[in-house]
């Protein structure tokens, strides 16, 4: 056990490690997409002091939800990876498994099939080697990391709804929930129809 605080732990942790490897990995994954038809952007960051505390904080069934932040908490690295359409999604996933070992994978939806709301790809990969950049070692930071793989409409509704739905200072009325549906619903419609397009328009292109 150490006698440091978690903030002061962390904080050290997130400049000297976290954030290194998140460039680091950023760059690599960039690398692994290159030449990849549809790709939006590639980003990879080490997770904000504040939100990691916020997140260690967590109190379920009147216990604390992390133990051991330090080593529980996955997403202290995270990388999101954005195509254009829908199979493009697919493809991707596929290029991801030829190089990374797979902790986790969850295809995140809503639970309902009449509901609409947040949609992506969720992955708990390993940290490749690459991810550390001299003189740190796989011992200077965590072992895994998160990747999300949306489409821009996934990313757009999860950015907005992230923004003023989950961190809403105010009760959310039905009104105000059926809204940010309705908004999903309609992201959802949009990438079925442009994946449609993409493959109508895109296929005829390429056979002229």
């Amino acid at each position: 056990m150490t006698d440091v605080p978690l903030a002061d732990e962390y904080g050290i942790r997130y400049e000297k490690q976290l954030k290194p490897v998140a460039s680091a990995l950023e760059a690599y994954l960039h690398e692994i997409v290159r030449g990849q038809p549809r790709i939006d952007r590639v980003v990879a960051r080490a997770k904000d002091p504040s939100r990691f505390l916020a997140k260690a904080a967590k109190i379920e069934n009147d216990v604390p939800k992390y133990s051991d932040p330090l080593t529980e908490i996955q997403d202290q690295i995270a990388a999101r990876i954005v195509t254009l359409y829908l199979s493009d999604v697919e493809r991707i996933q596929l290029l991801i498994a030829e190089y990374f070992g797979s902790i986790e994978h969850k295809r995140m939806e809503p639970e309902s099939s009449r509901e609409f709301g947040y949609e992506g790809e969720h992955y708990i990969l390993l940290l490749p080697d690459e991810a550390f950049p001299r003189p740190l070692k796989r011992s200077d930071g965590p072992t895994l990391f998160e990747l999300q793989i949306k489409t821009v409409f996934q990313h757009a509704w999860s950015e907005a709804g992230h923004d003023l739905i989950y961190k809403s200072v105010i009760p959310l009325t039905r009104d105000h929930l059926r809204r940010a549906a309705f908004t999903a619903a309609q992201a959802w419609g949009a990438d079925l129809i442009f994946d449609e397009l993409s493959a109508q328009l895109l296929s005829r292109g390429t056979s002229h």
